[in-house]
């Protein structure tokens, strides 16, 4: 309780009423870091508090400092479902202390829209998309001037990819606009490299990494299930082999042995595909993924936390920190490929630092076996893959060049390239570099270009808004 002390007196009295006595280990090593106001990168499995250990303390130096009139938090999230999720979470904790808390990403309506324009909230949930969106709203970057901390949740899941290079050039922006350098906190599953994702969230300040000093306590194993004679039933009546009916008829004996379980697969493809067998047999297993609607993903998940489905087939939508209720189980259909996958997801099983995770990986042949027993040796023996941020991505520079042209209409060259180089996807930026860019973009008539400065033209609305994602469109070709 010695670390909970040093919280707000009205943070105290909220734990005391939920019944938390003791700190995990990553809110003990994290909270007096964060009061401090260091930057920090919390790494922890899941299940360990990593969430409250980043804002019990935000929330804390919020209620001790002189109140602003815009938004003083703003927490990033990489999925709109982890940001509803994260609402209904903190939802309790604003009522408490007196805190304004809203959502805004794509699904937000526009009458609530409004409402956020004209009082906006003390705390911002929201996506890199819609970051670049706020960034341009004259009236929204005149709220986020104010903002004093950022929290980049899963940024492991950000950092490999282009928007994580997206989200890292939008900070700076932000950094921009606010005048001053804003705490930073980054939350982490487990990654090989966390040095380099420390730089990844602020590269040119000290960032303290803190990592929990106990690992939650894990149990994998591989199986490749054996052709039984009843096998041959189930094959006639989902239309199958008989190793995928193998393969099946294992998944639902697990299933029925067990009160909840996940079923995690690579792709979409593969969840309907199973989940399509599993409906023939008329078991009570769900389906949950990106391409169906919020109101089919969240019903599904009501129903699973109610126990009407006592197992879900899922892709990476459920595999960060959605709260869907406790499981016992994790089965994972075919190898993960990643050792960093492989733990994110057995870790939502005993979803308590203090309950050992158990997980199943069914693999489907000699090769997918192989790969699977090597991706959980390693997982259990710790050793996870580097993260690796992208290196200078030139189509998200020129997306964000035009933003900048957007948020002054006109920019100094020399200002741009040092506002850039201050992220760390482009901290080696060479001024030929952004010299060709913004000639590329001048040729296309998205900006205009002269010798010192650029400028937005008609055509940087389109090409800025049209843009606002860098998650590839999927292309299926038969």
């Amino acid at each position: 309780m010695a670390i909970f002390s040093l919280l707000h007196e009205k943070i105290r009295q909220g734990l005391k009423e939920l019944g938390f006595i003791e700190p995990t280990d990553i809110q003990t090593a994290a909270i007096p870091e964060i009061l401090k106001g260091r930057h920090a990168l919390l790494i922890a499995p899941t299940g360990i508090g990593k969430t409250e250990a980043a804002m019990l303390p935000i929330f804390s130096r919020f209620l001790e400092a002189e109140k602003k009139k815009g938004v003083t938090i703003l927490y990033i999230t990489p999925l709109r479902a982890l940001n509803r999720d994260l609402m209904q979470r903190l939802e309790w904790w604003g009522d408490k202390l007196g805190i304004r808390i809203a959502v805004r990403h794509g699904d937000t309506k526009q009458s609530e829209r409004r409402k956020q324009t004209l009082k906006p909230p003390d705390m911002f949930i929201t996506t890199p998309e819609t970051l670049q969106a706020l960034l341009t709203g004259k009236v929204l970057r005149r709220h986020l001037k104010d903002v004093e901390y950022v929290v980049v949740d899963e940024i492991h899941e950000l950092a490999e990819s282009k928007r994580g290079a997206q989200l890292s050039t939008a900070l700076e922006r932000l950094y921009a606009i606010t005048n001053k350098e804003f705490q930073r906190i980054g939350i982490s599953a487990t990654i090989g490299n966390p040095e380099e994702i420390a730089d990844f969230l602020v590269w040119h300040k000290k960032v303290n990494i803190i990592k929990t000093t106990n690992p939650k306590a894990m149990k994998i194993q591989v199986e490749y299930p054996e052709p039984k004679r009843e096998d041959r039933y189930i094959s006639a009546k989902i239309l199958s082999s008989i190793s995928v009916a193998s393969r099946v008829r294992r998944i639902v004996e697990l299933v029925k042995a067990h009160n909840r379980v996940l079923i995690f697969v690579n792709t979409r493809e593969t969840a309907e595909a199973i989940a399509s067998r599993f409906k023939i047999l008329e078991e009570p297993i769900g389906i949950h993924h990106s391409s169906l609607s919020q109101e089919v993903r969240v019903d599904t998940e009501d129903e699973f936390k109610m126990g009407k489905l006592k197992a879900l087939i899922a892709t990476s939508s459920l595999e960060l920190g959605i709260d869907i209720g406790s499981v016992d189980l994790v089965i994972q259909y075919k190898s993960p490929r990643q050792v960093l996958r492989l733990v994110q997801r057995v870790g939502r099983a005993g979803h308590s630092h203090k309950k050992e995770s158990k997980g199943v990986v069914i693999a489907t042949d000699s090769d997918d076996t192989l790969e699977s027993l090597v991706i959980t040796c390693r997982s259990l023996d710790g050793k996870v893959e580097s993260v690796k941020p992208w290196e200078k991505p030139f189509d998200v520079l020129a997306h964000q060049l035009v933003g900048l042209a957007f948020e002054y209409r006109k920019v100094k060259k020399e200002h741009a390239l040092l506002l850039f180089r201050r992220s760390y996807p482009f901290r080696e930026l060479e001024e030929e570099e952004l010299d060709e860019t913004l000639r590329l973009l001048s040729q296309l008539r998205i900006l205009w270009v002269d010798d010192d400065y650029f400028g937005r033209t008609r055509r940087s609305l389109e090409y800025y808004y049209g843009n606002l994602s860098t998650i590839p469109d999927e292309r299926k070709f038969f």
